[in-house]
C-alpha cells in the first residue's frame, strides 16, 4: 500500500491563520480510507473500534487524517510521525516531533463537515455545526446562556431564533475551546453581542478574569446548513488575518 506523500511546504505569517475544511462523505474510496487508516497511532486506532456507528467511524478517521495532513503542510514533518497529547481538559495539542515550528491547531466535526484551524503559537478554537441537526436549541439557551444572549435571542421572530441560537452556540464553543478549560468555563459567565454591522464582541462576568479586547471572533456560512465560529487571541499585532482552505486530501 503506498505511503501518503508529505504535502508541500506553505507560509503560515504570524498575522494569519488557515482555516482547512473537508467533506467527510466526499472520501469513501476505501483504498484511499485503508490508507488513511494506516496514519492513525495504537491509541487512535483503538479509538476508531469503539465508534458503534459507521458514520461516527468515518468522521473520526477522516478528521484524524486532516490534522496530519494540514499539519505537514507547515513543517518538514512526515504525516505519518506526528503524535499529539490532551491537558486535563481534553484539548488536544502536538507532543512530538519537538524542534519545529510552534504550531497551534484545533478540530471541529459535525454531520457534512471537518474543519482544521492552524496559526502560529496562539490560544485558538473552531466550532462547526450542523444547523438541520434535530433537537432543541431556544430551550437549551434558557439553561446555558447568558441573560443578555437569551434576552436578544427572544426578541427575535421565532423563525430567526434558531439561526441565532447555532451562532451563540459555535461562538461560545470557539471560546471555550481556545481557553482549553472545556465545562470548567461556565457558558452564562459570559456573554456574545452581534450586530449586523459591527464586528463580533464578547463581555465577561469579573469571575472569568478575561480581556474582551485580547479576542477575536469571526463566523462563517460554508454550507446552507452549517454554521462556525472561530476564536483567536490577539497578540501586539492586532487581528489575524483567516483563510480559508478547502481540501480533498490527496495520497498522491
Amino acid at each position: 500500500m503506498p505511503r501518503i506523500a508529505r504535502p508541500p511546504l506553505l507560509s503560515l505569517p504570524s498575522a494569519e491563520a488557515h482555516l482547512w475544511c473537508v467533506c467527510p462523505q466526499s472520501l469513501t474510496d476505501p483504498f484511499v480510507l485503508s490508507t488513511y487508516y494506516q496514519l492513525l497511532s495504537p491509541e487512535e486506532r483503538a479509538q476508531h473500534a469503539r465508534f458503534r456507528f459507521a458514520e461516527g467511524k468515518h468522521e473520526y478517521l477522516i478528521t484524524r487524517a486532516l490534522v496530519r495532513i494540514v499539519l505537514s503542510h507547515y513543517a518538514t514533518v512526515d504525516p505519518y510521525a506526528w503524535r499529539f497529547e490532551k491537558n486535563a481538559y481534553g484539548k488536544p495539542a502536538i507532543a512530538y516531533p519537538q524542534g519545529i515550528p510552534p504550531l497551534s491547531f484545533n478540530l471541529s466535526h459535525t454531520h457534512g463537515l471537518i474543519v482544521c484551524l492552524v496559526a502560529l503559537n496562539r490560544e485558538l478554537g473552531v466550532d462547526v455545526e450542523d444547523m438541520e441537526q434535530p433537537g432543541e436549541t431556544v430551550e437549551i439557551a434558557e439553561h446555558f446562556f447568558s441573560p443578555a444572549e437569551v434576552q436578544a435571542l427572544r426578541a427575535l421572530p421565532l423563525e430567526a431564533q434558531r439561526e441565532r441560537f447555532f451562532a451563540y452556540w459555535t461562538l461560545k464553543e470557539s471560546y471555550i475551546k481556545a481557553r482549553g478549560l472545556g465545562v470548567s468555563l461556565p457558558l452564562d459567565q459570559f456573554s456574545f453581542h452581534l450586530s449586523t454591522d459591527a464586528p463580533v464582541r464578547i463581555s465577561f462576568d469579573p469571575l472569568l478574569a478575561d480581556d474582551p479586547h485580547r479576542w477575536q471572533f469571526m463566523q462563517f456560512r460554508p454550507t446552507s446548513r452549517h454554521m462556525m465560529a472561530v476564536a483567536i487571541r490577539r497578540e501586539m499585532e492586532g487581528d489575524v488575518q483567516i483563510q480559508i482552505r478547502h481540501t480533498q486530501l490527496s495520497i498522491g
